[in-house]
């Protein structure tokens, strides 16, 4: 049986027809051009899920508690050691985010979330510092920052009555010290309070030594002396002046403070500015540069008792400008610090929610059900990233799962062209499969005769079309392909070259040619020796 077999594979060779035919060259082509294109589609899908995951993690945190049906989050500095002792929790910080209207001049940008920061604890969650392309974090708290007081909150007890009010603090206790420029100009205006608190006591001695002076005249006889000839001449004796002292104009004050420069007013108010960190699109679209000025203004509360609370607006320094490389982040997104985001808004010292980072992103889930274990109170919600953008990766997942199925249908396109391939080849060796099957070939080995050739077509084309893949993916890495960002969130198409997926549609390719194989190599196991020496 061996011998048999061997002779007829000697057969087969030594004849012409036996050579790769044209047929054969174009089954190997569609199989390399169908693995190219999905490996290909499954490196650009996969590159924008690790872009958006990427640009998503750098601006939120792995993992948030946020509190439900309430605005009161004042508790949040013990829900944050409660997670920090969470394993696999390596950064914990709270962040207050609302949408807010931001204004540089007669621009106007609509849309904007506020985020407030802590800029203590926020490097350990965020990527911002890594993100800054121009200025620092440095002044974004600015120096002896407090959180702001909830109205009608007593942080003290009232003194008790009989008890000395307590003196009231002067500059030179615990204050921030002032601009030398801004100091002297308070000195001045005080000594100026200073002087009119004299003559405003001289004026009223004045008044009183004129009201003594009076009751002592009208207690004097009615008759008055007769004038001798030395008296004074007759007339109106009055000081110049008159007897009431003038007190100084009151727009000293006003003089005083016009008398410095514009630029020194301009340093003085820029000083005393809270600082803003923007991004480069954002502060495109607004006009304004490092060092510029923009407002910051609130939306309306809500209403209470049927009037509805004034928005809040306020002036900002932009002391840095951020660059995430997502589009929807540089330009609808601001920083602030913690303290300067809760003065827009009545809570006090309250929050919007505790974000974490975790050590490995794989494990977010699980710190997640951990911190919510730990936490055990109906009134918190604790999700991951996954949960937080659900809609954006399930969207892209969709996407990479529907780009692949139908590019893989060039693979089974390109199966079909090898089924067609080896139709003909059992047609045109029909003679030579009747001569095997006449000199013993069972059926098991002529059907792997043809599995072996499909098999061989597949794995050819299979490895030119990975290598086909890569070289495509190389060639967008390195000369990138631009992006509208306004559409895709990101300037240049992303490609992530995973060695398991190239893997894996190599295995899927090579499947489906052995899959296409399979009928004609049937047919050729089921003719039988007559009637393949009858149609020679």
């Amino acid at each position: 049986m061996g011998y048999a077999w061997t002779l007829g594979i000697r057969y087969l060779r030594s004849k012409k027809r036996a050579s790769i035919s044209v047929g054969t060259l174009f089954a190997i082509l569609g199989v390399a051009l169908g693995v190219a294109a999905l490996a290909t589609v499954m490196s650009v899908t996969g590159g924008f899920q690790k872009q958006f995951r990427d640009k998503v993690l750098g601006v939120n945190a792995h993992v948030l508690v946020l509190k439900r049906h309430t605005p009161d989050f004042s508790e949040y500095r013990e829900v944050m050691d409660a997670c920090a002792k969470v394993p696999g929790v390596v950064g914990v910080a709270p962040f207050v985010i609302n949408p807010m209207l931001v204004t540089a001049g007669d621009r106007t940008a609509t849309g904007v979330l506020m985020k407030g920061i802590d800029p203590d604890r926020m490097p350990s969650v965020l990527d911002l510092p890594h993100q800054i392309k121009e200025g620092s974090l440095a002044g974004l708290r600015r120096p002896g920052a407090t959180p702001p007081e909830r109205p009608g909150f007593r942080p003290s007890a009232p003194a008790p009555s009989g008890s000395a009010a307590p003196a009231p603090t002067t500059a030179a206790e615990g204050a921030v010290p002032h601009d030398p420029l801004m100091r002297a100009m308070e000195e001045t205006i005080a000594d100026m309070h200073k002087r009119n608190e004299e003559l405003a006591k001289e004026e009223a001695d004045d008044a009183a030594a004129a009201a003594s002076a009076s009751a002592v005249a009208s207690a004097a006889p009615s008759t008055p002396p007769a004038p001798s000839a030395s008296a004074a001449p007759s007339g109106e004796i009055e000081p110049q002046g008159g007897y009431a002292s003038q007190l100084p104009p009151d727009d000293l004050e006003d003089k005083v403070v016009a008398q410095i420069s514009k630029e020194d007013q301009a340093r003085i108010a820029d000083k005393d500015l809270p600082g803003v960190v923007i991004g480069r699109s954002l502060a495109k679209s607004l006009g304004v540069g490092l060092g510029g000025r923009i407002r910051i203004t609130s939306p309306s509360v809500g209403f209470a008792f049927g009037s509805q609370h004034a928005p809040v607006a306020r002036q900002f320094k932009v002391i840095a400008l951020f660059e995430a490389g997502f589009d929807q982040y540089d330009s609808k997104l601001v920083y602030v610090d913690l303290y300067e985001a809760q003065a827009f808004y009545d809570q006090g010292d309250s929050v919007t929610g505790v974000e974490m980072r975790v050590s490995d992103i794989g494990n977010a889930r699980k710190v997640r059900d951990e911190v919510d274990k730990r936490l055990a109170n109906g009134v918190y919600h604790v999700m991951d990233w996954e949960e937080l953008n659900h809609p954006l990766f399930t969207a892209l997942k969709i996407q990479q799962i529907g780009m692949s199925a139908v590019l893989a249908l060039i693979i089974v396109v390109a199966a079909f062209t090898v089924i067609a391939t080896l139709i003909m080849i059992v047609l045109d060796k029909r003679k030579e499969i009747a001569v095997l099957k006449a000199m013993g070939a069972r059926d098991g080995a002529i059907l792997r005769a043809f599995m072996y050739q499909g098999f061989i077509i597949g794995a050819v084309g299979t490895a030119i079309g990975l290598a086909l893949g890569f070289a495509v993916c190389r060639g967008l890495l390195i000369y990138g392909f631009p992006l509208d960002p306004k559409v895709y969130f990101i300037s240049r198409l992303p490609v992530e070259v995973r060695p398991q997926e190239f893997l894996l549609t190599g295995f899927i390719a090579i499947l489906i040619c052995l899959a296409a194989t399979v009928v004609p190599a049937l047919h050729a196991a089921h003719i039988r020796p007559a009637d393949g020496l009858r149609a020679h």
